[in-house]
């Protein structure tokens, strides 16, 4: 049987779509999901009743679950707090922000925050990566049991995804895509962007992909609400991105990627 993980993105309670998002819930627990990534943003302003909302849904989910927080994750207009403390509401509510781990089912799951209370730049919604933390995602996944599929989670896309609806113009975010490729990762998920893609990293041996998933909020930049299903077999790797039609979820756009061989150049 593959493993199957489900990937959401950009929930942005406070200003989600609320008939998909429950549907979500409904469409997760119903069926039988490895693993739920979320990568980030799962408030609108990270306001404490948006922060509840979205620990209450996560709460309702069953089985294992990975959340990374995105730059709306940091307080919008509690100036003080989004610079000094920009994540202790999401540690409070949902997890742990710097890092988030799983190992279990046949995955291997890194957590990386590319998101920033303040930066310096004008844009601070824009994405950045620390290269030590990039490198100790590396090494903890490749310290993995090689038959797992090792993924990365972050919100921003490391590399811009071409013909997006909007850039993440991610500091350091190339040289992680290339630290990760070298390393032999096989996925890294992200978010940010509001637009599902897939696509090879132009790295290493080409088998490195980046995954964007959808939003479930009304926000939506040309692509309807949705999320992603990821499919992993020994020989190939499916992306389903589901879309939100107003009564059900359907598929929107599919991917179908080779998947590197189990354990191989990993030592």
């Amino acid at each position: 049987m593959p493993l199957r993980l489900a990937h959401l993105s950009d929930i942005h309670f406070g200003g989600e779509n609320r008939a998909a998002v429950a549907a979500a819930l409904d469409h997760l627990n119903a069926s039988a999901y490895d693993l739920v990534v979320v990568s980030g943003d799962l408030t609108r302003y990270a306001e404490r009743r948006e922060f509840a909302r979205a620990a209450e849904w996560l709460s309702a989910l069953r089985g294992p679950r990975l959340v990374t927080p995105g730059n709306h994750d940091a307080p919008y207009l509690a100036w003080a707090e989004r610079i000094f403390a920009p994540f202790r509401r999401f540690e409070a509510t949902i997890g742990p922000a710097a890092v988030q781990t799983y190992q279990g089912n046949g995955f291997a799951v890194r957590g990386l925050n590319t998101a920033r209370g303040a930066q310096a730049r004008l844009n601070w919604s824009k994405g950045q990566v620390a290269p030590r933390e990039a490198r100790a995602a590396a090494r903890w996944l490749a310290a993995a049991d090689a038959e797992c599929i090792r993924i990365v989670a972050c919100h921003h896309p490391l590399m811009e995804m071409i013909g997006g609806p909007m850039t993440a113009r991610v500091w350091n975010g190339a040289a992680a895509a290339r630290l990760f490729a070298e390393a032999r990762v096989d996925l890294v998920l992200s978010g940010h962007i509001h637009a599902p893609f897939a696509w090879a990293y132009p790295f290493g041996d080409g088998a490195t992909y980046a995954v964007g998933a959808g939003t479930l909020s009304v926000r939506e930049r040309g692509t309807p609400a949705g999320f992603n299903v990821v499919e992993i077999e020994r020989a190939a790797i499916r992306i389903a991105a589901l879309a939100w039609t107003g009564s059900h979820f359907e598929p929107y756009r599919t991917w179908s990627v080779d998947r590197r061989p189990s354990g191989a150049g990993r030592s």
